[in-house]
């Protein structure tokens, strides 16, 4: 599986997405390779698919894209299953998006 992150430099949320990545991901038998990629103009925002900061991409796919989101240089929020909002999204919803659940 691959895995990229295309964030905003210096994005504080970065870390905590790829804490949960691991956690989410830790004992599977899944090979995985994580890249990140820096964003710094709406141009490449645009052509990469990034949707705010940090965008994860499986694949190639946004497994959290929303219909009315548009790409952005800027904070990405995500909503866990009670509305609360974080800037990654949660290790269950990682699970979910990678298909273990």
């Amino acid at each position: 599986m691959n895995l990229e992150i295309l964030q905003v430099p210096d994005c504080p949320n970065v870390p905590i997405l790829e804490q949960r990545i691991e956690h989410a991901l830790s004992g599977m038998p899944i090979e995985w390779e994580l890249r990140r990629l820096v964003i710094e103009d709406s141009q490449s925002a645009a052509l990469t698919g990034m949707a705010g900061s940090p965008t994860l991409l499986v694949d190639g796919h946004d497994p959290f894209a929303e219909p009315d989101q548009v790409p952005s240089v800027s904070c990405r929020l995500y909503r866990d299953a009670a509305g609360a909002v974080d800037g990654a999204p949660t290790v269950s919803a990682l699970r979910r998006a990678f298909g273990m659940d």
